[in-house]
C-alpha cells in the first residue's frame, strides 16, 4: 500500500497546480478585507495561520498581478512530466527526514539509477555524475579535479604550487561570454591563466576552433614554464549551434595531457540513432555538460556532468562527489522525469526538436534575401538565418551592395527589427536575436532549448515562415527606399537628414527654422517646438508609416524618426508633406511669437489717434461746449452733426483701419481675394492612404500642392470656382453695397450737407 502522506503529497501538488495555473486572481473585495485586517502584524501572519487553498491563491496573485492579459499568465507549458519533476522536489524535502541509513540506501539508488541512464541515452560509458544547478559549476569542479591531479601538493600547499608552473586553462572565441573569467575568478586564477583560441579565419569554418593556432600556442605555453590544464571545446556554440573538429581536439589534448571537456547543445543529438561524426566524437572526451531541463521541458531540474576519473578521492576533494545524502537527492527530479518519460519519450522529444529545425530550414532554402548559416552536419538542430539583400538586386541608380558597401550596420538593424517582428507575432517559436561576429546580427531558431517548454509544433514553424515571408519584401523596400529619402531630404534646405545606421527604417529628420537672427538658446527652443509639433501632425496623418523621436538612446535630438517602407512608398511625396507641414507650423509659430508684440504697438497707436481725434473734436466743437452746463445748452439750440469715427485693429497686418463704408467695401474684395491655403491639405478621397503610388489615372499633378497628388483627388471630388469667375463677380456685387451704402448715407446726412457726403463718398 501507498504511504499516506506520498498520497496526500501528489494531491496536493496536483490541487496546487490546478490553482496556479488557472489564472483567476483575487477579488477586490477579499482584497479590501485582507488590507483592513492588517494591523501591527502583517496580514498573512495575523490569527492562527491561513490554509493552504488561501496561500496558493497569493502566489498566484504575485505571479500575474502585472499581467494585463490572461494569455499572458501562463509563461511556459508544463506537462505531466514537469509536474513529475515539480513532484522531485517535494519528495526530496520529505524523504531528507528519514533515518540516516535509510537515506543513504535511498539515495545510492537514486543516484546510480540516474547516473547509469544519463550514460547509456547519451552513449557516455563508464561514466560519473555531477549534478548541479547553475550550469558553470560542473565546469569549475572538474577544473579544480584537473589541478589536483596536475599538482600532487595542492590540497597541502595551495596556490603557492601554481605560482612556479601556471596552468593554462585554453577556450574557443566562441564559447559562452564570460565563462574563462568566471573560471579563474572562482579557483583564484590570474587572467593571464585564460588563453582564448581564435576561430578559423582563412580555412575551414569561421565558428570551428584553429586546431593549428592551438597547437602552437600550447608549444608556446610549454616552453615558457607553463602547464597546459584544460580544454573547452564545443559542440553547439551558444550562437549558432557550430561543434568543434572534437576529434582532432581530443588527440591535441592526449598529446600535451591535458583535459578535454565539451558542452553545447547538439549533445542531445547524441540520444538519437543516426547522429554525425563531429557529435560523436563527444562521447570520447573526458567531459561534458548535459542541460537536460530545456531539452525534455523540465522545470527546476539539475543540469549533470558527465565525467571519467579513476580516483574517487581527488573527485571527492575537487567537490565532484559527496558524503552527505542530501546532496545526492538533487537527482530526484530527473530520477522521477525520466522514468514518467521512458527512452521513447526523451528520443521523440530530441526528435521532435530537430524535425521542426529541418522543417524550418528546408522553407528558407526557398526565400530569397534569406541566408542560413549551418555546419556541414545534418543533424544540427539550431537554425541560424540572416536577412542579406541579393548582389544586383535592382534599387536607385545600382545595386544595394554598391550603396551600402562597408555599412554592415543598417543589415544588422533591419535583421533585429526581424528578430524582433518574429519573436513578437509567433511568440511560441522561441526566435531569438543574435550576434556572431562574422556574420552579424542574426535570427536564431533553436527547438532543443524552447520547444518542450514552449510547446513548439510545426504548425508553428509554418506560421513563423508565413510571417517572414511578408516581412521580406518590407526590408528589401525600406533597403531600397533609404538612400531615396536622403536624396530627397539633402535637396531641402529647410530639413537635415540624420544618419543613424542602427535604426530600422528609411531614416531621421529634422525641420530646421529658416530664421538666423536668434539666441541659439532661443532657436533650440524652436527648433524643438516645431519638430514636437510636426511629429504630432506626422502621426496624425491616414498613412502606413510609422513615425516616432527614435531610439531610446539616440544621440541626435529634436528629430523625427521613419519607420518601415512598402512597396507603393512615393519618397518624394513624403518629403514634400514634411516640408510643408513644418513651413505651416513655423509659420504659425512666428505669428503667435509676434502677436504680443503687434498687439502693443497697435495699443499704442490706437492712443495716439484716440488723443488726436479729441484734440481735433476740441478745436472744431470749441471750449465753451465742452463745460458741462454751457455745452449743454449750446448743443440744444445749435446741434453739432460730427461723425463718429471708428477705428479697427487687424491683427494678422497688425495695423488700424477706418470703419467708414467704403471699408467694408475693401474689406469684402480682400476676403474673397486670399484663397483659403490649408483646405487642400487635408482632404482626399475615401480609403485613399498619403504617400502612395496611384494608377495611370491620376498623372495631374498640382505643382503648388504640398501633398501632390492626394491634392488633385480633391480637386476632382470637390471644384474650385476659377480666379477669372471670381473677379468678375466681385464688383457687382461690391457695387450693389456700394449703392446701398450711398442710399443709407443719403436719407442720414441733413440738409445742407448732402454735397459735402456725396463728394466724401465720391
Amino acid at each position: 500500500m501507498m504511504d499516506p502522506t506520498l498520497a496526500k503529497m501528489g494531491n496536493h501538488l496536483s490541487d496546487a497546480m490546478k490553482i496556479l495555473e488557472s489564472g483567476k486572481l483575487e477579488t477586490e473585495q477579499v482584497k479590501a478585507r485582507r488590507k483592513l485586517s492588517w494591523k501591527a502584524i502583517p496580514g498573512p501572519l495575523q490569527g492562527d495561520g491561513q490554509d493552504v487553498v488561501s496561500i496558493l491563491q497569493l502566489v498566484q496573485n504575485l505571479m500575474h498581478e502585472n499581467d494585463d492579459m490572461q494569455g499572458h499568465r501562463r509563461m511556459h507549458y508544463v506537462g505531466e512530466q514537469g509536474h513529475m519533476a515539480l513532484l522531485g522536489h517535494s519528495l526530496a524535502a520529505y524523504i531528507s527526514v528519514l533515518d540516516r541509513e535509510r537515506l543513504r540506501k535511498l539515495t545510492t539508488r537514486i543516484l546510480s539509477d540516474t547516473t547509469l541512464w544519463l550514460c547509456r541515452l547519451f552513449k557516455y560509458e563508464n561514466g560519473s555524475a555531477y549534478y548541479h544547478e547553475d550550469d558553470c559549476e560542473g565546469l569549475l569542479k572538474v577544473c579544480r579535479l584537473v589541478i589536483h591531479t596536475h599538482y600532487e601538493d595542492y590540497a597541502t600547499e595551495g596556490f603557492t604550487v601554481l605560482s612556479n608552473k601556471q596552468p593554462v586553462i585554453y577556450q574557443s572565441a566562441a564559447c559562452r561570454a564570460g565563462l574563462g573569467q568566471h573560471l579563474c575568478c572562482q579557483l583564484g586564477l590570474p587572467l593571464s591563466s585564460l588563453c582564448i583560441v581564435p576561430c578559423n579565419t582563412m580555412f575551414g569554418s569561421l565558428h570551428q576552433m584553429d586546431v593549428a593556432l592551438l597547437d602552437k600556442l600550447i608549444k608556446d605555453d610549454q616552453d615558457s614554464g607553463k602547464v597546459p590544464l584544460l580544454l573547452i571545446a564545443n559542440a553547439g556554440t551558444p550562437g549558432a549551434g557550430h561543434t568543434d573538429k572534437l576529434s582532432r581536439l581530443k588527440e591535441l589534448c592526449v598529446q600535451y595531457n591535458m583535459w578535454l571537456h565539451v558542452e553545447g547543445v547538439n549533445l542531445a543529438t547524441l540520444a538519437l540513432g543516426q547522429v554525425s561524426s563531429t557529435v560523436t566524437a563527444a562521447t570520447k572526451c573526458d567531459s561534458m555538460t548535459l542541460t537536460p531541463g530545456p531539452w525534455l521541458g523540465l522545470p527546476a531540474v539539475p543540469a549533470v556532468t558527465l565525467y571519467r576519473h579513476e580516483d574517487p578521492a581527488l573527485s571527492l576533494e575537487a567537490g565532484l562527489t559527496s558524503s552527505q545524502p542530501v546532496e545526492k537527492l538533487r537527482a530526484l527530479p530527473l530520477w522521477l522525469s525520466l522514468q514518467y518519460l521512458g527512452h521513447d519519450g526523451i528520443v521523440e522529444r530530441i526528435k521532435h526538436s530537430a524535425q521542426l529545425s529541418q522543417q524550418l530550414l528546408e522553407h528558407l532554402k526557398t526565400l530569397a534575401s534569406i541566408k542560413t548559416s549551418v555546419e556541414d552536419e545534418l543533424n544540427s538542430p539550431v537554425v541560424v538565418f540572416r536577412f542579406s539583400q541579393e548582389t544586383g538586386a535592382p534599387s536607385s541608380g545600382g545595386s544595394v551592395e554598391e550603396y551600402f558597401a562597408g555599412e554592415r550596420e543598417i543589415l544588422d538593424a533591419l535583421n533585429r527589427w526581424l528578430g524582433e517582428q518574429l519573436a513578437q507575432q509567433v511568440p511560441i517559436s522561441g526566435v531569438d536575436v543574435v550576434e556572431l561576429e562574422d556574420e552579424g546580427t542574426c535570427v536564431c531558431f533553436n527547438p532543443l532549448m524552447t520547444a518542450a517548454v514552449l510547446g513548439t509544433q510545426e504548425n508553428d514553424v509554418a506560421a513563423l515562415v508565413e510571417k517572414l515571408e511578408k516581412m521580406i519584401p518590407v526590408l528589401s523596400c525600406t533597403l531600397r527606399f533609404r538612400l531615396d529619402f536622403k536624396d530627397e531630404v539633402l535637396q531641402q534646405a529647410s530639413l537635415s537628414y540624420i544618419e543613424d545606421l542602427s535604426w530600422p527604417g528609411l531614416g531621421g529628420v529634422r525641420y530646421e527654422p529658416r530664421s538666423t537672427d536668434l539666441y541659439e538658446d532661443k532657436r533650440q527652443q524652436r527648433v524643438e517646438r516645431i519638430n514636437s509639433d510636426l511629429l504630432k501632425k506626422l502621426k496624425e496623418l491616414d498613412t502606413d508609416l510609422s513615425f516616432s523621436v527614435g531610439p531610446e538612446f539616440c544621440e541626435e535630438k529634436n528629430c523625427i524618426f521613419i519607420g518601415m517602407a512598402t512597396e507603393d512608398l512615393d519618397v518624394a511625396e513624403l518629403v514634400e508633406t514634411i516640408l510643408s507641414v513644418g513651413k505651416d507650423i513655423e509659420e504659425s509659430g512666428k505669428l503667435f511669437e509676434n502677436m504680443t508684440e503687434v498687439v502693443r504697438k497697435g495699443i499704442q497707436e490706437a492712443e495716439q489717434q484716440l488723443q488726436k481725434a479729441n484734440e481735433e473734436k476740441l478745436m472744431e466743437e470749441g471750449v465753451l461746449r465742452q463745460i458741462p452746463l454751457v455745452g449743454s445748452v449750446l448743443n440744444w439750440f445749435s446741434p453739432v452733426q460730427a461723425s463718429v469715427k471708428g477705428r479697427t485693429f487687424n491683427l494678422a497686418e497688425g495695423s488700424l483701419d477706418s470703419t467708414e463704408p467704403v471699408y467694408s467695401v475693401k474689406a469684402q474684395m480682400s476676403k474673397d481675394a486670399s484663397p483659403d491655403s490649408s483646405k487642400s491639405s487635408t482632404k482626399r478621397l475615401p480609403g485613399q492612404k498619403l504617400f502612395r503610388h496611384h494608377g495611370a489615372g491620376s498623372d495631374s499633378i498640382s505643382e503648388t500642392s504640398s501633398v501632390g497628388q492626394f491634392e488633385e483627388s480633391f480637386r476632382e471630388a470637390a471644384p474650385i470656382q476659377s480666379a477669372e469667375e471670381e473677379v468678375a463677380e466681385v464688383p457687382q456685387e461690391h457695387s450693389s453695397h456700394a449703392d446701398e451704402e450711398m442710399i443709407s448715407s443719403d436719407q442720414r446726412v441733413p440738409e445742407g450737407q448732402e454735397t459735402e457726403s456725396a463728394n466724401t463718398l465720391r
